[in-house]
């Protein structure tokens, strides 16, 4: 059973969910608003930052600071309220805005971009510690949740209007994509959004449309179902005591009226143990 985490936030677009890997705090964003929250699940406190809206994702860096991927190709390094710019713009990206982004094992970023209106083709690209982007991919209909299997020797990529998830070749000491394949495919209600990998190695992904996250074996078949109380799942993370809790986000953007849960997080106990994310490690 799903519960409601700090009911009196609604997001248009939360997304972005992030569990400190030491302290456990949750982080989340509502991408339009540029706001981004942190709840404490000790206390039950939480508390709301104001950034330049829109914010697609971001990540945890080593040194305490956070990435924060906005529109036209632009990232900020926040750090307790002081910003500094990692990339003031990319020229291709003018009109678009970040998605989905996630840290690697060497802290480095690869991240995805898309336009609102979900009709242009995004690209996914990759930011190296010494602050260099490298696009890897372009011609992607709406790039979105991203993963790493265990070993680190798998890359994965949600594509949401073809409604695919790939594969890819990783290797970890070069940050190179290769071998890119149809991990899995979905042709039922439900679209793939943002996803996690858990520590068995199977791909739990959030359906927009579809009210549940679904779990896939390390071959890409459907193996289990959580339904969640909310139309437009985006995105989970593990956390919590043996990180065997998912904190499940979710979007009150084209929700039916009806759909009163839409646009909270949810916090859902699982039948197997998740890995803590990757710090970034971009340094000026």
């Amino acid at each position: 059973m799903a519960s409601t985490i700090v009911p009196s936030v609604r997001c248009r677009i939360g997304e972005g969910v992030l569990v400190h890997p030491e302290r456990d705090d949750v982080y989340w964003l509502d991408i339009p608003t540029g706001e981004l929250y942190r709840y404490d699940p000790a206390t039950g406190n939480h508390d709301r930052f104001q950034m330049e809206p829109p914010v697609g994702g971001f990540t945890f860096q080593e040194d305490g600071s956070i990435l924060l991927f906005g529109s036209g190709g632009r990232i900020i390094r926040w750090n307790d309220g002081e910003t500094s710019v990692v990339v003031d713009g990319i020229e291709a990206e003018a009109g678009m805005r970040f998605n989905d982004v996630i840290a690697d094992p060497r802290g480095r970023v690869f991240v995805g971009s898309m336009t609102d209106d979900d009709h242009s083709l995004g690209r996914l690209y990759r930011l190296d510690t010494d602050e260099t982007m490298t696009q890897l991919e372009e011609g992607i209909e709406l790039p979105n949740g991203m993963g790493f299997s265990p070993d680190a020797e798998t890359f994965y990529l949600a594509e949401t209007n073809t409604n695919r998830i790939y594969a890819y070749d990783y290797e970890v000491e070069t940050g190179d994509l290769s071998n890119r394949r149809v991990f899995s495919e979905r042709n039922e209600r439900g679209n793939y959004d943002g996803l996690t990998v858990d520590s068995e190695g199977g791909v739990w992904v959030g359906l927009w449309d579809g009210g549940s996250v679904v779990r896939l074996t390390s071959d890409g078949q459907p193996e289990e179902r959580l339904e969640v109380p909310a139309q437009n799942i985006t995105t989970l993370s593990f956390g919590g005591e043996d990180r065997r809790t998912a904190y499940v986000n979710s979007a009150s953007f084209e929700a039916p009226l009806s759909d009163v849960a839409a646009g909270h997080l949810f916090a859902l106990e699982m039948p197997v143990s998740g890995s803590a994310e990757y710090y970034s490690d971009v340094t000026e």
